[in-house]
């Protein structure tokens, strides 16, 4: 089976004036359009391509790689509005469509949004949602406590920023807990620091007890070593010093900093912190 909106690798199976047909192993096949088609390329030989619907419906294949594929989320720009929606542009010739009904606001040319890909089971065409939270739940959890995981940012909030959690739940990460810039949509690590009674995820971007502390001090010592072995800042330093300059809170410096101290690896002074 071909499947829309993900990638397929399949076999060459004719060559055309329009360009290569390829194929599964069900007797399914899809048109590969001249453009896309490799220099050098013998008949049997499998290909990895993506696969969507084009302006006409049809299935079609590309080479190109979209910035997002079916059931997940990406960070897109909006290409065009008009009286049934707004079109999003996704790395491929035709923009992915976001009808008003799956907009959590509605959108403007220009501007970037959070979403969520999907394929409309009653017209079998892929669409956009902005409606983010509808595709993701906390009824049955599938992480748990101090467990590493991967993380979207999703919206930003009054106690911190939400994210989505493994592509499945939601979490939040406090707003005293973040010590670096991080955007809409960004990717990255963190690790659930609680699960509460009712399901809810507090998130952390850095280990949490003794697990922190060896990265911690690596994090550290390198910022020493990159600096000429000084940095301006001690245990009595303000937390928002300490933040701007190593993007961790002043307790896990303070870990970090007592662990080097104990190996003998750095001089704390009033003025600052040394290499040894």
């Amino acid at each position: 089976m071909i499947k829309i909106g993900e990638y397929n690798t399949l076999k060459i199976l004719r060559d055309t004036s329009v360009g290569l047909y390829l194929g599964d192993n069900e007797n399914n096949d899809v048109l590969l359009p001249n453009k896309y088609v490799p220099d050098a390329f013998e008949m049997g030989d499998e290909i990895t391509v993506f696969c969507y619907l084009d302006n006409d419906e049809r299935p079609i294949a590309t080479t190109l790689k979209p910035y997002i594929k079916l059931n997940d989320f990406a960070l897109l720009k909006v290409a065009e509005v008009n009286k049934i929606g707004a079109f999003l542009d996704w790395g491929l010739e035709k923009h992915l469509f976001v009808p008003f009904r799956e907009q959590a606001g509605k959108m403007e040319k220009g501007k970037k949004y959070l979403i969520y890909m999907f394929l409309d089971e009653k017209t079998g065409r892929l669409v956009g949602s902005s409606k983010t939270n509808q595709f993701i739940n906390n009824d049955n959890l599938t992480v748990r406590e101090k467990e590493e995981v991967s993380l979207i940012v999703s919206r930003y909030t009054e106690l911190g920023i939400e994210v989505i959690i493994n592509r499945q739940h939601k979490g939040l990460i406090y707003k005293n807990e973040v010590f670096q810039k991080l955007s809409l949509g960004q990717h990255l690590k963190g690790y659930v620091n609680k699960i509460r009674s009712d399901n809810k995820i507090d998130i952390s971007l850095q280990k949490t007890g003794y697990k922190n502390i060896e990265p911690s001090a690596q994090k550290l010592l390198e910022k020493l070593k990159n600096n000429d072995g000084f940095l301006a800042l001690n245990d009595k330093s303000d937390p928002e010093a300490i933040k701007s300059e190593l993007e961790m809170s002043k307790k896990n410096f303070k870990k970090a900093l007592g662990n080097l101290y104990k190996q003998k690896l750095v001089l704390i002074k009033e003025e600052g912190i040394y290499l040894t």
